[in-house]
């Protein structure tokens, strides 16, 4: 009761921009939940071989990560309201006809459409929330935010795979009821657009520099070159990252289905129970972002998640792999918000957009690069084998990335405390 007191009360403390963005995320993620459970799940029901699923989901990646960069670069020069209600629009439309598309040239088209219109989400998201919000508030903004993603995800998942499964149940053929529950996320998504086109418009202040003409280019000068720095550390740590993930989350419901074979409805209560618990951590991440510093957060978030994706890929048995899912689902995933707060502190107003759209790109590229290898890994060795290598080259790479990303970013607060003192002095 506590809980929901703070978080109503914070709540009342957002300003209608926010609430209205976070009506339409609540719409625009049911719908995506539907999808990423189903979607992979209605490929294997149309008799197309996982090879197939890992095509789909390494064009869209693809496209997506290919309108990151030309995104933000918008978004850092025009209306973010405009952006968002075009991408909601469009990807529920793409959702809408990718339920009923069932050729192979159909399929991967509709696939590159939905994952251009994704990015305009993915990218303006977090500067809209950025310009909308003080400094103060972001961190919790952000995971208020995330927890939502996730939280209108499991309504989707859950909500899909059961309805699917009580379609079968009445007679409906398989495709038939994934179809119809794929067009009903469709259309959530379409309905997601109408709260923005209530939402006021932002006047991005800029913050004034007292400065002689020369000083001025000087700083401005030196500032862009410290952001293009800064967003290369957090574009190289996401491209790893994005190798590592991009071998194993798009798969977990085939992954779940092909080694246990268990039911939809299953397999979207395991998804969303993991979406569950990682809102949870999310909703405690600020609290260890306070005590520890958020860059050593993050890195503690994905280093605990290690052992339980090991376990998971390894175990042959149900339990097991259940609970190891959901602890690396929520200790991988409550990093996000934290992360999102670093890159928005460490890079000027200006450079937000491009520096989401990159760190974005990188991940996306990752997931695009790894549905071949993942796919042949599975063909080629088995779904034990096949799995347990994928997962535990997931692992490496997770290690490298967190590694390197505390390296990077812990020299950099270093040298941020040795110009403090030299300013002192």
């Amino acid at each position: 009761m506590h809980l929901v007191q703070r978080l109503s009360s914070e709540w009342k403390l957002f300003n209608r921009n926010i609430r209205l963005f976070f009506l339409t995320n609540l719409l625009y993620q049911i719908g995506t939940g539907m999808f990423m459970v189903l979607y992979n799940l209605y490929i294997q029901a149309l008799g197309y071989q996982d090879t197939m699923n890992g095509t789909i989901v390494s064009v869209q990646s693809l496209a997506t990560a290919l309108i990151f960069i030309p995104i933000g670069l918008l978004g850092d020069r025009t209306s973010h309201q405009k952006i968002l209600m075009i991408g909601a629009l469009f990807t529920g439309l793409s959702f809408m006809g990718r339920a009923f598309v069932t050729g192979e040239s159909g399929l991967i088209l509709l696939s590159i459409s939905a994952g251009i219109f994704a990015a305009f989400f993915q990218v303006i998201a977090v500067p809209f929330l950025a310009e909308n919000t003080e400094k103060k508030q972001r961190l919790k903004l952000f995971s208020y935010h995330f927890s939502l993603v996730l939280a209108a995800q499991v309504v989707g998942s859950i909500g899909g795979g059961y309805l699917a499964d009580e379609l079968q149940a009445a007679g409906w053929s398989k495709i038939s009821s994934l179809q119809t529950v794929l067009f009903a996320g469709g259309a959530a998504s379409v309905l997601a657009f109408i709260p923005l086109l209530f939402v006021k418009k932002t006047v991005r202040l800029k913050s004034p520099v007292i400065s002689t003409p020369t000083n001025h280019s000087t700083r401005l000068q030196a500032g862009d070159k410290d952001d293009w720095k800064t967003i290369f550390k957090f574009t190289t740590a996401q491209l790893i990252v994005g190798l590592g993930s991009g071998l194993v989350v798009p798969y977990l419901n085939l992954y779940f289905s092909n080694r246990f074979s268990v039911s939809l409805t299953a397999i979207g209560v395991l998804i969303s129970l993991g979406q569950v618990i990682t809102i949870v951590s999310m909703l405690i991440g600020p609290s260890l972002a306070n005590r520890v510093g958020p860059v050593k957060a993050v890195v503690l978030f994905q280093m605990m998640s290690l052992p339980f994706l090991l376990l998971t890929g390894f175990t042959n048995m149900i339990l097991i792999a259940s609970i190891s899912f959901l602890f690396r689902q929520a200790l991988m995933n409550a990093a996000n918000p934290i992360h999102s707060s670093i890159i928005v502190d460490r890079v000027s107003d200006r450079r937000r957009g491009i520096a989401n759209s990159m760190t974005q790109t990188a991940f996306m590229l990752g997931w695009a690069t790894m549905g071949p290898v993942q796919s042949y890994l599975l063909t080629t060795y088995g779904t034990y084998w096949g799995y347990a290598l994928t997962f535990s080259i997931t692992g490496v790479l997770y290690i490298s990335a967190s590694a390197m990303y505390y390296f990077m970013f812990k020299e950099r607060k270093l040298l941020t405390i040795k110009q403090k003192e030299r300013a002192a002095l």
